[in-house]
């Protein structure tokens, strides 16, 4: 009976991490699915959706392929044709009408809609669609007949490059679309019209659609350039930044606090812990008139007036915080002093002992504290919201979100919020797997291998 209940314990046990699993990380993965569709709202929600289906996937890398020779991002190019094959099922045999239409519609939303953009209309050609196939068929408990038509999209001459092109069929009502080389984006006026808001996507086109909108349909009004990819880049740098300057002061501060002896130690370590009980927002404002001054006019000796609207207040106002310090003293004060003793006795200076010695053997806490520290300044939005604030290229990325919120919420585009809310997890995410070795690691383990 004890082996019985030993499993049975088990059982319990995995289950419930199973459950907390799920529950935890089930939202997410929807969420993730949501912003792959074209309509995220859609209810009620389906794991089953076009941008899922591996046919798509297929048909989405030829037409991108034959598009402009890209099957990853898809598009078309001047002198590029290919055929677009779609089928209706007629409950009455006769033949449908099929009317077929490149939409002189705008290329994106919100930010998109403000940049002149050439319309597919104006360039490509649309032949069909052309009838290629009929056979009898049954859709539920009617019995009818499918046709299959083929259309040409054909780019002449000379041209921009187009990076979509959309088409519209229409049918008459009790006509029903069956099959198509690519699902269409959506069914409007009943069914009558089917909708591509892009025939030549790509693979990662049409797969990750609103990512690949996310990085093109931001663009400085300036410079033309993606500003969702500056804004990327802005935050990988201050992350940065972030990271080698509290692992560097954090460390020596928490060293000199831990092994040490000099004068206004103790009570300085308890005005340190004192200052992380207070919360940022009751000191915002201060700091805030600090850089606005350029630290006490300081900043004026280097011919700069102020320090907002620039990343060197960013960064010189969170240097290193009194969390990265304490977190580093703790884990000091847990290495045996015998190991120091021993490099001092080799004739090694205090600096020497901390950076050859303690440090290789402090890497657990290095790692967790770089992953706080980065988690911490990629998704800081407070402080960055209060100092930058013009122009938008300075952004970074959870301001930039920001905007897409105000750009295409008010649209209803949600699909494009996901996605930049999603990519923005996965820096973190990386990280996170790269170092969780070192959560588990111990000082002695890092003694070791020493």
């Amino acid at each position: 009976m004890a082996p019985l209940r030993i499993w049975t314990r088990l059982a319990w046990v995995y289950g419930l991490l199973l459950a907390f699993g799920v529950f935890f990380i089930g939202p997410f993965v929807m969420g993730f699915l949501a912003s792959l569709k074209a309509n995220p709202l859609e209810w009620p929600f389906t794991l089953r959706f076009a941008q899922v289906n591996p046919k798509n996937w297929t048909a989405a890398w030829r037409l991108g392929w034959e598009g402009a020779g890209n099957p990853w991002l898809g598009g078309m190019a001047p002198g590029r044709s290919l055929a677009f094959d779609v089928a209706y099922f007629s409950p009455g045999g006769q033949e449908p009408e099929v009317l077929a239409v490149i939409p002189r519609r705008r290329p994106g939303a919100g930010m998109g809609a403000v940049f002149e953009a050439p319309y597919a209309a104006d360039y490509v050609r649309l032949e069909g669609p052309e009838l290629v196939e009929v056979r009898a068929a049954t859709l539920g408990d009617q019995e009818g007949t499918v046709f299959r038509y083929r259309l040409r999209l054909i780019y002449p001459g000379e041209g921009p490059f187009l990076e979509r092109v959309p088409l519209d069929l229409e049918t008459p009502r009790g006509v029903v679309l069956v099959g198509a080389t690519l699902d269409p984006t959506r069914l409007e006026r009943r069914g009558r019209v089917a909708s591509w808001d892009n025939v030549v996507p790509g693979l990662l086109g049409y797969v990750f659609h609103n990512y690949v909108r996310a990085f093109r349909e931001t663009r400085s009004l300036e410079t033309g350039e993606s500003l969702f990819l500056r804004w990327t880049l802005n935050s990988f740098l201050l992350a940065l930044v972030k990271v080698l300057t509290t692992l560097v002061f954090a460390s020596m501060a928490g060293y000199a606090l831990a092994r040490l002896r000099f004068p206004g130690k103790q009570p300085l370590f308890l005005f340190m812990l004192f200052s992380m009980m207070v919360p940022a927002q009751v000191t915002f404002i201060s700091n805030y008139l600090v850089l606005r001054d350029g630290i006490f006019g300081l900043s004026k000796l280097f011919g700069v007036d102020t320090l907002l609207n620039t990343y060197t207040g960013l960064v010189l106002s969170g240097l290193v915080g009194a969390g990265a310090v304490f977190i580093m003293r703790q884990f000091f004060e847990s290495i045996p002093r015998e190991v120091e003793e021993a490099a001092l006795i080799d004739g090694a200076t205090p600096v020497q002992t901390l950076f050859r010695i303690v440090l290789p053997m402090s890497t657990p806490a290095l790692g967790a504290l770089a992953i706080l520290t980065f988690q911490g300044a990629w998704n800081e939005f407070f402080w960055p919201f209060v100092v930058l604030t013009s122009p938008r290229d300075i952004y970074t990325l959870p301001l930039g979100l920001l905007s897409f919120r105000n750009a295409y919420g008010q649209v209803g585009d949600w699909g494009l919020i996901l996605a930049g809310g999603f990519f923005s997890m996965i820096p973190v995410l990386v990280l996170f797997m790269v170092f969780q070795r070192y959560f588990v690691e111990g000082p002695s383990l890092g003694a070791l291998r020493e």
